[in-house]
């Protein structure tokens, strides 16, 4: 029986693409990986915008890799928009988060940008590689202390404005000024993605079908003046 940290039977190493900007974690995280037969760490980079450089170099030769270990809070293109881009523009590569900041708000706009995996750099390192293994294999892996975290919203959702993040408050006022998408992102130093998926999340979980009705939301709750 296979624990985490030793290599199932494998055929193709699952290929891996580590991005953090602290030279000393990739270096870390790569020396570890390297040591298991079926794990090969293929490329490093230092931000986000490296590691899109890096894959679409990687893509014109068709030498993807199967997963991207991802840390969130990284120079010029973070973690959160590069993993909705690689989404976007290399389905077939799965990422995986590893970072030191487990707020929901963060979980939720990384899943919900495509990542398979989210992790806190405090986890053990079999779990690290049992996180690269699922998403090789089209799974997701949670940190222990995420899962029960969704698994309590899940259990007893919170309602109104309590069901929104802090980001998405922000998100609510800003609709509710009546700014786009764009502006919203512009605001926010996200990306037009994110803030997409933020308004999104703020009309499901306050049951509205439009922007003009959280506008009237805000403004009931104070958040906003009224017009005029």
């Amino acid at each position: 029986m296979n624990t985490a940290t030793e290599s199932p039977a494998h055929t193709t190493p699952v290929r891996v693409l580590v991005a953090d900007d602290h030279a000393v974690v990739r270096r870390g995280i790569r020396a570890y990986l390297e040591a298991l037969d079926d794990v090969e760490v293929v490329a490093e980079a230092g931000d986000g915008q490296e590691a899109l450089d890096r894959l679409g170099a990687m893509a014109v030769h068709r030498e993807l890799p199967d997963v991207v270990l991802i840390d969130l809070m990284m120079p010029r293109l973070d973690g959160a928009a590069t993993t909705a881009l690689i989404a976007e523009r290399f389905p077939g590569v799965r990422v995986v988060v590893l970072t030191s900041f487990g707020e929901m708000e963060r979980v939720h706009t990384a899943l919900g940008n495509g990542a398979s995996g989210y992790l806190l750099k405090n986890a053990d390192p079999g779990e690290v590689v049992a996180a690269i293994r699922a998403a090789a294999r089209g799974d997701v892996f949670l940190d222990p202390s995420v899962a029960r975290q969704l698994t309590k919203e899940m259990i007893s959702p919170p309602s109104g404005l309590g069901a929104l993040t802090h980001r998405e408050r922000d998100v609510l006022i800003l609709v509710a000024q009546g700014r786009s998408n764009q502006e919203i992102a512009d605001q926010l130093v996200i990306s037009e993605r994110t803030a997409r998926t933020h308004v999104s999340n703020v009309l499901r979980k306050l049951q509205l079908t439009s922007r003009t009705q959280a506008a009237l939301v805000a403004v009931r709750q104070g958040l906003v003046p009224p017009p005029g």
